[in-house]
């Protein structure tokens, strides 16, 4: 089984799922999960995780992300972005001036209260929002919070407004275009997106399917994947002795004095004698030992 994460550049009419199903032909397993939902219209960064690593797919959801988008102002539609059915249409007389539009992005700096598009994943009483809409059902829709670190207007050109934004967890970029327009009283859509950063994955990294395949054909696959214990590059890092190496593998407990380079941290990374990653291991209670706070190794590792 092949085990790391791939940082992929989605393309433009992809899902998601779309890249999941591609890349498990190419790698040649079905144990692979992406880190979170990218609109089929927007591009960039999509971290996929393969084998041991999906059990990182939670936390790279979690982490912070950065985008570059445009919104179209005096154009609102029903899905949010330029693809949907306008539903209202401002000429671009009646649009506010460049000094209020800064000042009301700015004014979405800090924690929020979104509430989820129709057209999205999101489900309510069991159902896809999605489905709903294009069935033509609209139901109540939750708030839920979430906080824009940053919001950096990069350029007016109206109807047009180019910005960059990082931001927490479920954030809908085409929701706060969006909004900006509702407060505006002008309103505003989505026109396009594209993911920058999520986390310590970088769209200047991201590799497009296409070259995947390349690599994977001519047996080079393995240089596009990021090594699992590269995520865990803050804690130190521990190795057993040859003596330990089985009860490491299997998850048992490992007394401090078994470990090199132990500095008493709480968490550590552990290697075994031949620096192969078994996981994070966290200190016991009383300091005696490690105990596994999340397992990684593989004892047959596939190459790539």
């Amino acid at each position: 089984m092949v085990n790391g994460i791939l940082n992929v550049y989605k393309e433009a009419g992809w899902t998601s799922n779309d890249v999941v199903s591609k890349l498990k032909g190419i790698v040649g397993q079905r144990k692979i999960g992406h880190t979170g939902t990218l609109d089929p219209d927007a591009e960039g960064v999509l971290p996929v995780c393969l084998g041991k690593a999906t059990k990182l797919c939670g936390s790279l959801t979690d982490e912070r992300k950065t985008y570059e988008a445009v919104l179209l102002l005096g154009v609102t539609t029903d899905t949010q972005d330029a693809s949907g059915t306008v539903l209202r249409r401002c000429e671009i007389e009646e649009l506010p001036e460049e000094d209020r539009i800064r000042g009301t992005i700015a004014g979405f700096i800090g924690r929020q209260m979104q509430i989820p598009p129709m057209y999205s994943a999101r489900k309510v009483g069991g159902q896809r929002l999605y489905d709903l809409a294009r069935q033509g059902v609209t139901v109540e829709r939750e708030a839920r919070p979430v906080y824009f670190y940053e919001i950096a207007v990069h350029s007016i050109d109206l109807p047009r407004v180019r910005f960059s934004v990082t931001c927490s967890r479920g954030t809908y970029i085409r929701t706060l275009c969006h909004d900006i327009g509702s407060r505006l009283g002008c309103g505003g859509c989505m026109e396009y997106l594209l993911r920058t950063q999520v986390g310590p994955f970088l769209l200047g990294e991201a590799v497009k399917i296409g070259r995947l395949q390349e690599l994977r054909d001519a047996g080079r696959l393995a240089e596009a994947i990021v090594p699992i214990d590269r995520m865990y590059a803050s804690l130190p890092s521990c190795r057993t002795g040859a003596d330990s190496d089985a009860a490491a593998h299997n998850g048992n407990e490992i007394p401090a004095e078994a470990l090199t380079a132990d500095e008493g941290a709480e968490r550590i990374r552990l290697y075994d004698s031949e620096d192969r990653f078994v996981g994070v291991f966290k200190m016991t209670p009383g300091a005696g030992g490690y105990r596994p706070e999340q397992m990684y190794y593989d004892p047959d590792p596939t190459g790539i």
